[in-house]
């Protein structure tokens, strides 16, 4: 049967630390060896250790590079990239690049990191000095307009910081800003005008958490319980699992005091996550990292930061750094959960699948909607497929109108454990709220070729899959392994050597496509299709077929659909 497509973490990448490092000949003519501890050898490891993601270990080669150079100017820069990657703000601002030997992009960057640190102690007139210099240019004009309020609010500019900012063609900044400038209304008593704003930006069909969290609590501080309960009370007849609504209509349910209203540093690390999700969205990460870092210097119990940077941090390769990150959440937080199942994922893709389990576990006890389906999937994972199917119908009964990916993870976990027509039932019904997408239009589809049902209609779902994805070795190998098990070798050869260029590290999509070499007289490519899926770690009924081919000399067996 087809896989599904898991989501699955990248692997620890393997430290440089403890080695020597030596130049090469072109790169040292008198080929003399660098030692480790030098400058150079300092340089070139933390230059790796940047690269890699491993920012920690930089910050301190590179550190121990810039002393043992003597303030090296390109050494230093690095050393700053490295000390805000690694979370060490104020080294950062020490080392922040300027002078003309310093490059522009350092420069802005370093101003931006000057103009937080200031704010974190308590220096408001100097970060708005350092903010007014003029030299926070592209990429970093969002953030720096952002912050403008609360940098004017540090430095006692009452009326400067109620300034709403404003970028054209930005609507991030337009949004977030004055959600910021309803809370510096606040601060500074206006509070009709601080309202006026808080019902802006939640006037809308489906206002975001942040917005509602934001208005609700305002209420809360003005002694106005019941608005802000039918205000939560709303937000959660949209969004029933959320459990930082949950939280915040509980509060005032109980008489709970209001929650205080943010402190300029925590305004100002708020200020700082819009431009960080934009830069992390657009593909610039080493900058969406650096703002996160920035907004946590400020706003250490800020979680969804935490769970952003750990995001970043684990795409990049430092899975030690990302599970730091998913840790900082604490029980009975509404974040917690969704970093407990981070934290899943990532011990599953390193092996560890109890770890695993156990931490998805203590996530959906919570009660959290989004932990549960972690669990389910892990769960399916793992193999334990009556367990998941268990869980899944009280997720699909639970919900009131159920996510077609609820009915395609069951119909999955009923078809690998033999139940055929609760399968099915599943997957039409997930292809009826979803009709276009690929993955289910691939799954369901390649079932019923493998079945010999539905012939004409199922090749007609894998090729429409394909028309969608085109660029899924799992879902072309599809296509391309249903025509082999409909008996044409000849296209099979053809569509599995496209996924293959796709995939070339797939064990299974190897394997088919040495199937289908051999069908058609092809036998010594498929032997060293055969011989190259041993090396790609295939799983075991994968290795099991290919070393009973490569034993017997016979090839594959044929089986067209149906048998």
């Amino acid at each position: 049967m087809r896989r599904s497509l898991l989501l699955a973490f990248a692997a620890p990448l393997i430290l440089l630390g403890g080695c020597a490092v030596n130049r090469t000949a072109e790169q040292e003519p008198l080929g003399a060896p660098v030692a480790a501890d030098s400058a150079y050898g300092m340089f070139l490891a933390g230059s790796a250790a940047l690269e890699e993601g491993r920012n920690s270990d930089a910050a301190r080669f590179l550190e121990l590079a810039r002393t043992q150079s003597g303030d090296d100017p390109a050494v230093a820069e690095s050393a700053f990239t490295a000390a805000l990657r690694a979370g060490d703000i104020q080294k950062a601002a020490l080392l922040a690049p300027d002078g003309p030997t310093a490059s522009e992009a350092g420069k802005r960057l370093g101003r931006l990191v000057k103009v937080v640190a200031a704010l974190g102690e308590g220096k408001g007139k100097v970060a708005k000095a350092e903010l007014a210099s003029d030299g926070i240019g592209f990429p970093h004009r969002a953030a720096a307009a952002l912050l403008g309020p609360w940098v004017a609010a540090a430095a006692g500019d009452v009326e400067g910081s109620t300034v709403r900012p404003q970028l054209r063609g930005d609507a991030g900044v337009d949004y977030f800003g004055q959600i910021g400038q309803a809370h510096l209304f606040e601060r500074a008593r206006r509070y009709d005008e601080a309202e006026t704003d808080f019902k802006a930006v939640t006037s809308s069909a489906s206002p975001s958490e942040i917005a509602v969290l934001a208005y609700g609590a305002f209420l809360e501080r003005r002694g106005r319980r019941p608005e802000a309960q039918a205000l939560y009370d709303a937000a959660l007849a949209r969004n029933p699992s959320n459990l930082g609504l949950k939280a915040a209509r509980a509060r005032v349910a109980g008489g709970k005091s209001a929650p205080p209203m943010p402190t300029i540093k925590e305004g100002a690390a708020f200020a700082l996550l819009a431009p960080a999700a934009t830069m992390i969205s657009a593909k610039q990460e080493p900058f969406g990292l650096s703002y996160l870092r920035l907004a946590l210097s400020l706003d250490p119990q800020r979680n969804d930061a935490w769970l952003m940077l750990g995001d970043v941090l684990q795409l990049k390769g430092d899975v030690e750094g990302a599970r730091l990150a998913y840790m900082k959440p604490k029980p009975n937080t509404a974040e917690f959960p969704a970093a407990q199942a981070k934290l899943a994922w990532s011990h599953q893709s390193a092996g560890d699948k109890e770890g695993a389990l156990k931490l998805a576990r203590t996530a959906a006890a919570t009660g959290d909607t989004e932990a549960r389906i972690t669990l389910s999937d892990l769960l399916r994972a793992n193999e334990n497929y009556p367990e998941a199917i268990t869980l899944l119908d009280t997720l699909i009964r639970e919900a009131k109108t159920p996510d077609w990916q609820l009915y395609y993870a069951r119909g999955q976990a009923y078809e690998r454990t033999g139940h055929w027509k609760e399968a099915e039932a599943d997957l039409t019904q997930a292809l009826k709220l979803r009709p276009d997408e690929a993955e289910l239009l691939n799954y369901l589809g390649y079932a019923w070729i493998d079945r010999g049902e539905r012939l004409e209609e199922a090749m007609g779902m894998v090729e429409k899959a394909v028309a969608a994805n085109p660029r899924s070795g799992a879902i072309v190998d599809s296509l391309g392994w249903a025509h082999y098990r409909l008996g044409d070798y000849k296209k099979a050869v053809e569509v599995l050597e496209q996924a293959v260029e796709l995939e070339a590290g797939d064990p299974e999509i190897n394997n088919h496509l040495g199937d289908a070499y051999w069908m058609v007289g092809r036998k010594d490519e498929a032997v060293f299709q055969w011989r190259r899926v041993l090396t790609l770690k295939p799983d075991d009924k994968i290795k099991a077929n290919v070393d009973q081919k490569l034993a017997s000399g016979l090839g594959p067996q044929p089986k067209l659909a149906g048998q």
